[in-house]
Protein backbone atom coordinates (compact mmCIF):
# COMPACT_ATOMS: atom_id res chain seq x y z
CA UNK A 1 0.00 0.00 0.00
CA UNK A 2 1.05 3.51 -1.11
CA UNK A 3 2.23 5.72 2.24
CA UNK A 4 1.39 9.33 2.03
CA UNK A 5 5.09 9.79 0.84
CA UNK A 6 4.79 7.93 -2.29
CA UNK A 7 1.02 9.84 -2.81
CA UNK A 8 2.73 13.13 -2.83
CA UNK A 9 5.02 11.81 -6.06
CA UNK A 10 1.82 10.56 -8.13
CA UNK A 11 0.71 14.26 -9.36
CA UNK A 12 2.02 13.07 -12.76
CA UNK A 13 0.83 9.88 -13.42
CA UNK A 14 -2.27 10.76 -12.09
CA UNK A 15 -2.41 14.15 -14.60
CA UNK A 16 -1.26 11.51 -17.33
CA UNK A 17 -4.49 9.11 -16.26
CA UNK A 18 -1.56 6.46 -15.71
CA UNK A 19 -2.56 5.03 -12.14
CA UNK A 20 -4.38 1.92 -12.05
CA UNK A 21 -8.34 2.22 -9.66
CA UNK A 22 -6.63 1.60 -6.98
CA UNK A 23 -3.84 3.78 -6.78
CA UNK A 24 -6.55 6.69 -8.37
CA UNK A 25 -9.01 5.99 -5.36
CA UNK A 26 -6.37 6.30 -2.87
CA UNK A 27 -4.80 9.31 -4.81
CA UNK A 28 -8.03 11.30 -5.33
CA UNK A 29 -9.13 10.73 -1.07
CA UNK A 30 -5.32 12.30 -0.34
CA UNK A 31 -5.97 15.20 -3.04
CA UNK A 32 -9.03 16.50 -1.54
CA UNK A 33 -6.37 17.33 1.85
CA UNK A 34 -3.58 17.85 -0.08
CA UNK A 35 -3.61 21.72 -1.70
CA UNK A 36 0.17 21.43 -2.72
CA UNK A 37 -0.80 18.57 -4.99
CA UNK A 38 -4.24 20.10 -5.93
CA UNK A 39 -2.35 22.70 -7.24
CA UNK A 40 0.53 20.61 -8.75
CA UNK A 41 -2.60 18.53 -10.69
CA UNK A 42 -4.10 21.31 -11.96
CA UNK A 43 -1.01 22.96 -13.79
CA UNK A 44 0.06 19.24 -14.84
CA UNK A 45 -3.22 18.62 -15.91
CA UNK A 46 -3.91 21.82 -17.89
CA UNK A 47 0.29 20.70 -19.25
CA UNK A 48 -1.51 17.90 -20.55
CA UNK A 49 -4.25 19.45 -22.32
CA UNK A 50 -1.64 21.99 -24.51
CA UNK A 51 0.37 19.17 -24.99
CA UNK A 52 -2.57 17.11 -26.67
CA UNK A 53 -2.49 20.33 -29.27
CA UNK A 54 0.88 20.98 -29.35
CA UNK A 55 3.26 17.49 -29.82
CA UNK A 56 1.81 16.76 -33.65
CA UNK A 57 4.12 17.07 -35.55
CA UNK A 58 2.91 18.74 -38.70
CA UNK A 59 4.20 17.98 -42.62
CA UNK A 60 5.46 20.78 -44.27
CA UNK A 61 2.35 22.79 -46.45
CA UNK A 62 3.38 21.19 -49.99
CA UNK A 63 3.99 17.54 -48.85
CA UNK A 64 0.41 16.37 -49.45
CA UNK A 65 -0.09 17.97 -52.37
CA UNK A 66 3.42 16.86 -53.31
CA UNK A 67 2.10 13.39 -52.53
CA UNK A 68 -0.62 13.22 -54.53
CA UNK A 69 0.75 14.59 -57.58
CA UNK A 70 3.91 12.08 -58.03
CA UNK A 71 1.18 9.38 -57.26
CA UNK A 72 -1.08 10.59 -60.30
CA UNK A 73 1.82 10.88 -62.51
CA UNK A 74 2.49 6.62 -61.70
CA UNK A 75 1.09 4.88 -64.61
CA UNK A 76 -0.77 1.77 -63.42
CA UNK A 77 0.45 -1.96 -64.99
CA UNK A 78 -1.71 -2.91 -68.65
CA UNK A 79 -2.63 -6.82 -69.39
CA UNK A 80 0.00 -7.63 -71.82
CA UNK A 81 -0.76 -9.30 -74.96
CA UNK A 82 -3.53 -9.30 -77.19
CA UNK A 83 -6.69 -12.35 -77.32
CA UNK A 84 -6.53 -14.61 -80.00
CA UNK A 85 -9.00 -13.44 -82.44
CA UNK A 86 -8.42 -16.54 -84.99
CA UNK A 87 -5.55 -16.79 -87.70
CA UNK A 88 -3.70 -13.26 -88.29
CA UNK A 89 -3.73 -12.08 -92.22
CA UNK A 90 -0.62 -11.43 -93.79
CA UNK A 91 -0.46 -8.33 -94.64
CA UNK A 92 1.47 -7.18 -98.14
CA UNK A 93 4.07 -4.99 -97.88
CA UNK A 94 4.64 -2.00 -100.62
CA UNK A 95 8.32 -0.74 -101.64
CA UNK A 96 10.07 0.74 -99.53
CA UNK A 97 7.52 -0.36 -96.42
CA UNK A 98 10.25 -2.78 -94.77
CA UNK A 99 12.80 -0.10 -94.55
CA UNK A 100 9.87 2.53 -92.86
CA UNK A 101 8.94 -0.07 -90.32
CA UNK A 102 12.06 -0.76 -89.22
CA UNK A 103 12.61 2.99 -88.85
CA UNK A 104 8.94 3.27 -86.72
CA UNK A 105 10.36 0.05 -84.99
CA UNK A 106 13.38 1.92 -83.96
CA UNK A 107 11.11 5.09 -82.98
CA UNK A 108 8.89 3.39 -80.90
CA UNK A 109 11.32 1.27 -79.13
CA UNK A 110 13.30 4.61 -78.16
CA UNK A 111 9.89 6.01 -77.05
CA UNK A 112 9.41 3.24 -75.36
CA UNK A 113 12.96 3.22 -73.28
CA UNK A 114 12.23 6.67 -72.85
CA UNK A 115 9.27 6.47 -71.53
CA UNK A 116 9.68 3.23 -69.49
CA UNK A 117 12.70 5.79 -67.80
CA UNK A 118 10.52 8.59 -66.85
CA UNK A 119 8.19 5.99 -65.20
CA UNK A 120 10.59 4.48 -63.30
CA UNK A 121 11.67 7.74 -62.02
CA UNK A 122 8.20 8.75 -61.17
CA UNK A 123 7.73 5.49 -59.03
CA UNK A 124 11.09 6.16 -57.55
CA UNK A 125 9.69 9.93 -56.03
CA UNK A 126 6.43 9.01 -55.27
CA UNK A 127 7.87 6.20 -53.50
CA UNK A 128 10.54 8.82 -51.79
CA UNK A 129 7.23 10.86 -50.89
CA UNK A 130 5.92 8.26 -49.31
CA UNK A 131 9.04 7.18 -47.23
CA UNK A 132 8.91 10.97 -46.20
CA UNK A 133 6.02 11.19 -45.15
CA UNK A 134 6.47 6.87 -43.02
CA UNK A 135 9.49 8.74 -41.40
CA UNK A 136 7.95 12.07 -40.17
CA UNK A 137 4.65 10.17 -38.52
CA UNK A 138 7.15 7.77 -37.16
CA UNK A 139 9.15 10.94 -35.20
CA UNK A 140 6.13 12.35 -34.52
CA UNK A 141 4.90 8.70 -32.60
CA UNK A 142 8.92 8.88 -30.87
CA UNK A 143 8.55 12.31 -29.95
CA UNK A 144 5.05 12.08 -28.43
CA UNK A 145 6.09 8.99 -26.57
CA UNK A 146 8.99 10.59 -25.05
CA UNK A 147 7.07 13.81 -24.00
CA UNK A 148 4.42 11.55 -21.97
CA UNK A 149 6.83 9.60 -20.54
CA UNK A 150 7.95 13.27 -18.60
CA UNK A 151 4.84 13.96 -17.75
CA UNK A 152 3.77 10.63 -16.34
CA UNK A 153 7.01 10.10 -14.31
CA UNK A 154 6.40 9.71 -10.65
CA UNK A 155 8.26 12.61 -9.97
CA UNK A 156 6.74 14.99 -12.46
CA UNK A 157 6.50 18.77 -11.53
CA UNK A 158 5.19 21.64 -13.81
CA UNK A 159 5.75 25.30 -13.21
CA UNK A 160 4.08 28.04 -15.49
CA UNK A 161 5.66 31.81 -16.53
CA UNK A 162 4.51 34.34 -18.78
CA UNK A 163 6.83 34.83 -21.94
CA UNK A 164 7.51 38.14 -23.57
CA UNK A 165 4.23 39.43 -25.84
CA UNK A 166 1.48 38.10 -24.14
CA UNK A 167 2.56 34.34 -24.28
CA UNK A 168 2.83 31.37 -21.23
CA UNK A 169 4.97 28.83 -20.80
CA UNK A 170 5.01 25.05 -18.65
CA UNK A 171 7.71 23.81 -18.15
CA UNK A 172 7.80 19.85 -16.93
CA UNK A 173 11.12 18.35 -14.68
CA UNK A 174 11.29 14.76 -14.07
CA UNK A 175 14.61 14.56 -12.11
CA UNK A 176 14.44 10.57 -12.18
CA UNK A 177 14.40 10.67 -15.97
CA UNK A 178 16.79 13.80 -16.10
CA UNK A 179 14.83 15.63 -18.66
CA UNK A 180 12.28 18.11 -18.60
CA UNK A 181 9.72 19.04 -21.66
CA UNK A 182 8.43 22.55 -22.26
CA UNK A 183 5.45 23.94 -23.39
CA UNK A 184 4.44 27.19 -24.87
CA UNK A 185 1.37 28.56 -25.67
CA UNK A 186 0.56 31.65 -27.75
CA UNK A 187 4.45 32.30 -29.18
CA UNK A 188 4.42 35.14 -31.62
CA UNK A 189 6.75 34.57 -34.54
CA UNK A 190 10.11 35.03 -34.33
CA UNK A 191 11.62 38.17 -37.06
CA UNK A 192 12.51 36.51 -40.42
CA UNK A 193 15.43 34.14 -40.22
CA UNK A 194 15.13 34.02 -36.65
CA UNK A 195 14.35 31.13 -33.75
CA UNK A 196 13.32 30.77 -30.56
CA UNK A 197 16.25 28.54 -28.26
CA UNK A 198 15.36 26.79 -25.42
CA UNK A 199 18.59 26.56 -22.76
CA UNK A 200 18.93 25.08 -19.83
CA UNK A 201 19.89 27.56 -16.83
CA UNK A 202 23.24 26.27 -14.85
CA UNK A 203 23.15 29.82 -12.04
CA UNK A 204 26.77 30.74 -13.94
CA UNK A 205 25.59 29.65 -17.70
CA UNK A 206 23.67 29.11 -20.27
CA UNK A 207 23.53 25.58 -21.62
CA UNK A 208 21.57 24.70 -25.27
CA UNK A 209 18.55 22.38 -24.71
CA UNK A 210 16.98 22.93 -28.53
CA UNK A 211 15.54 24.82 -31.31
CA UNK A 212 11.77 25.73 -31.54
CA UNK A 213 9.47 25.76 -34.97
CA UNK A 214 9.14 29.16 -35.65
CA UNK A 215 6.22 28.35 -37.48
CA UNK A 216 4.33 26.82 -34.35
CA UNK A 217 2.59 29.15 -31.70
CA UNK A 218 1.75 25.98 -29.95
CA UNK A 219 4.08 23.80 -29.14
CA UNK A 220 5.98 20.72 -26.87
CA UNK A 221 9.37 20.16 -26.51
CA UNK A 222 11.44 17.72 -25.11
CA UNK A 223 14.68 20.05 -23.81
CA UNK A 224 17.95 18.24 -25.37
CA UNK A 225 20.54 17.20 -22.77
CA UNK A 226 20.12 16.01 -19.29
CA UNK A 227 18.59 18.16 -16.59
CA UNK A 228 21.36 17.90 -14.30
CA UNK A 229 22.19 20.77 -11.76
CA UNK A 230 19.93 23.39 -13.79
CA UNK A 231 18.29 25.41 -11.57
CA UNK A 232 15.68 26.92 -14.42
CA UNK A 233 15.46 27.63 -18.82
CA UNK A 234 15.78 30.73 -20.57
CA UNK A 235 14.67 31.27 -24.15
CA UNK A 236 15.91 33.72 -26.59
CA UNK A 237 15.93 34.95 -30.02
CA UNK A 238 18.83 33.97 -32.09
CA UNK A 239 19.70 33.16 -36.08
CA UNK A 240 18.55 30.24 -37.68
CA UNK A 241 20.15 27.31 -36.74
CA UNK A 242 20.76 28.27 -33.00
CA UNK A 243 23.87 29.66 -31.42
CA UNK A 244 26.35 28.03 -29.05
CA UNK A 245 25.90 30.63 -26.32
CA UNK A 246 22.67 33.24 -25.86
CA UNK A 247 22.93 36.64 -28.18
CA UNK A 248 20.23 38.58 -26.84
CA UNK A 249 18.00 39.32 -23.82
CA UNK A 250 15.75 36.12 -22.40
CA UNK A 251 12.11 36.21 -23.69
CA UNK A 252 11.54 34.49 -20.51
CA UNK A 253 13.02 32.71 -17.64
CA UNK A 254 11.30 30.37 -15.45
CA UNK A 255 12.76 28.57 -12.56
CA UNK A 256 12.11 24.38 -12.20
CA UNK A 257 9.80 23.66 -9.95
CA UNK A 258 11.38 21.97 -6.63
Amino acid sequence: MSTTADLHTLTGAYAANALDDAERARFEEHLALCPSCAQEVRELTATVTRLAMASAVAPRRAMKDEVLGRIATVRQDVPRGEPDTGPATKPRRTPGSQGASRWALAACLAAAVAFGGTTVWQHQRAQDAREQARQVQEQARERSQELAEVLAAPDAKARTGEIDGGASGTVVVSKSLDKAVFVADGMARPPRGKVYQLWFNDGDAMRPAGLMDPDRPTEAVLMRGEVGDARGMGITVEPAGGSKEPTSTPVALLTFPS
